[in-house]
C-alpha cells in the first residue's frame, strides 16, 4: 500500500470534515483557498506511518477524535491563563499575545513595537489585503497534511515586518495561549534588507483538549538576521505540532532553538531554504520526554544556492516509557557548490525502556561540498556519576547535574545568555518533576 492510498476515515478525520463544513457554512474568508487546502488534506488524511516523514510519529493512530476549533477567548480568561505561566516574564522584552490563534491587542505591546521599528498586523486583516500566497509554503515539497489543515482551518495570527536596516534591540515574545479546543495559527515575520530581530515564541496550554497546529513563516531578505526560539511546554494529552518555514536571502543569518518539554505528543518541524549565497543557518534543539510522551524534532535544510553553511545540533533526554524522534535532512542541489552542512543528534536514555529513533539524512547532488552527519544514543556515564557521588553529591543531584550538562551544550551553543538561563531553569524544573 502506498502512502497516497486512502483507507477508511478515522473518527478524528470525520470530526475534521464536520469542522470544515461548519466553517464553510459560516461564510469564512478566503474560502476557495481553504477548500483547496482541505482537498489536499483529504487526499491523505491525518499523518500516519506510511508517510515516510511521519514513520515514527503516527498522528493518525494517536488521535481517537479531534476537538472542535477553539472559540475566541474572553479578555478575562486570557489574563487568568497568562498569570504565572509566562516563561520570559523576568526578561525585558516586547510582548504579543495570541489566544486561541487570535491577536489580543489589548495586552500586546503594539505601540512599543511600532516605536522599536516593528510593524504589527492582525493576520486575518492583513491577508485579506495581500497576496493569498501568504498561506502557501512552496518551499515544502511532498506530503504535509498538517500544513494543509492549518491553512484550511486557520483562525488568525500576526504579521511582523521590520524595516530595512532596523536592529530591534529588545526581544519580541509571542505568547501562544491555547485555552481548549483546536487552535490553528500563523505568525509571519518579514525582515527587510539588513534588519535584525530576536523572536521568542512560547506556547501555553490551559486545557487538556487543546490541540495546537501553529505555523511560523520567516522571510529574511539579504543581510537580515533572525534569532528565534520555539518553546513547547506544559501538559495535556492533546497533540502539539509547530512548524517553522524559513526563507533566506543572500548573506542572511538564521539561528533557531526548538525546545520541547511537556505535551504527551509534540512535534517541532523546521524547513529552511537557502535562496541567496553566503548565508548561514544554525539550528539547535532540546527535547525532554518521560512517561508515555513522544517528542519529535524534524527538519529539512535545503541548499539551493552555492556558498552557504548550515549547522544542526540536537539533544534529547528520554525517561522511562517515553520516545524521542529526530529526523534531519540536508539537501544539496546540483548547482549548490561550496556548501558546508553538518548535523549531529545525541540522545541520553534515562531508563532501559526509553526509546530513540534517529534518522539523519544527506541528499547531495553536487560534488564540491563538505557535508557530514552523526547520531549517538547512550545512558548516563556511571564513572562520572561515581565521581560526583564520591565528592559528597547525592545521587539524585548528581544525575541532575549530568543531564543538565548534557543539554546545556546545545542551549549554550545557541548563544543567548538571558535565554540560556531561563531554559536551564526549565530543565531543572523538568528534572525535579521527573524525579
Amino acid at each position: 500500500m502506498t502512502a497516497n492510498l486512502r483507507v477508511v476515515s478515522t473518527q478524528a478525520e470525520t470530526d475534521l470534515e464536520a469542522h470544515f463544513a461548519a466553517l464553510k457554512d459560516g461564510g469564512a474568508d478566503l474560502i476557495s483557498l481553504r477548500e483547496a487546502a482541505f482537498a489536499r488534506f483529504r487526499a491523505t488524511g491525518l499523518p500516519h506511518r506510511r508517510i515516510e516523514e511521519w514513520k515514527y510519529t503516527d498522528l493518525r493512530a494517536f488521535l481517537k477524535s479531534y476537538a472542535a476549533p477553539a472559540a475566541a477567548a474572553s479578555l478575562d480568561a486570557v489574563k487568568a491563563a497568562l498569570a504565572g505561566a509566562e516563561t520570559y516574564a523576568e526578561l525585558e522584552r516586547l510582548r504579543i499575545v495570541l489566544a486561541n490563534g487570535r491577536l489580543v491587542a489589548e495586552i500586546s505591546d503594539l505601540a512599543k513595537l511600532e516605536a522599536a521599528g516593528v510593524e504589527v498586523f492582525d493576520f486575518n486583516k492583513y491577508v485579506k489585503n495581500s497576496s493569498q500566497d501568504l498561506l502557501s509554503n512552496p518551499e515544502i515539497a511532498g506530503v504535509n497534511p498538517v500544513l494543509e489543515l492549518n491553512t484550511a482551518l486557520l483562525q488568525g495570527g500576526v504579521v511582523l515586518k521590520v524595516k530595512a536596516g532596523t536592529a530591534v534591540d529588545l526581544p519580541v515574545e509571542i505568547v501562544h495561549l491555547a485555552l481548549g479546543g483546536a487552535v490553528y495559527s500563523r505568525v509571519r515575520t518579514e525582515l527587510a534588507k539588513g534588519a535584525s530581530l530576536t523572536l521568542l515564541e512560547s506556547f501555553v496550554t490551559a486545557g487538556e483538549d487543546a490541540v495546537v497546529n501553529a505555523v511560523s513563516d520567516q522571510v529574511l531578505d539579504d543581510e537580515a538576521a533572525l534569532t528565534a526560539t520555539r518553546l513547547i511546554v506544559g501538559s495535556g494529552r492533546a497533540p502539539h505540532i509547530s512548524t517553522a518555514v524559513s526563507h533566506l536571502g543572500a548573506k542572511a543569518e538564521l539561528k533557531t532553538l526548538g525546545f520541547i518539554a511537556g505535551p504527551d505528543f509534540a512535534r517541532n518541524q523546521s524547513y529552511v531554504t537557502f535562496a541567496g549565497e553566503h548565508s548561514t543557518a544554525k539550528l539547535y534543539g532540546v527535547t525532554m520526554v518521560r512517561g508515555q510522551q513522544l517528542g519529535d524534532q524534524t527538519l529539512v535544510v535545503d541548499h539551493g544556492v552555492p556558498n552557504c553553511e548550515s549547522r544542526e545540533f540536537f539533544k534529547t533526554v528520554i525517561g522511562a516509557g517515553a520516545k524521542g524522534v529526530y529526523q534531519g535532512k540536508i539537501i544539496v542541489r546540483p548547482h549548490a557548490q561550496k556548501t558546508d552542512g553538518r548535523m549531529m543528534t545525541q540522545a541520553l536514555l534515562l531508563s532501559e525502556d526509553a526509546e530513540m529513533a534517529n534518522k539523519p539524512e544527506l541528499e547531495i547532488f553536487a560534488d564540491d561540498v563538505q557535508c557530514a552527519h552523526g547520531a549517538t544514543s547512550g545512558q548516563i556515564d556511571e564513572d562520572l556519576l561515581f565521581y560526583l557521588r564520591a565528592r559528597g553529591i547525592p545521587e539524585a543531584e548528581a544525575r541532575t547535574l549530568l543531564v543538565l550538562a548534557f543539554l546545556s551544550e546545545a542551549i549554550e551553543e545557541f548563544g543567548s545568555e538571558s535565554v540560556t538561563e531561563l531554559l536551564e531553569t526549565r530543565v531543572r524544573e523538568w528534572l525535579a518533576i521527573a524525579g
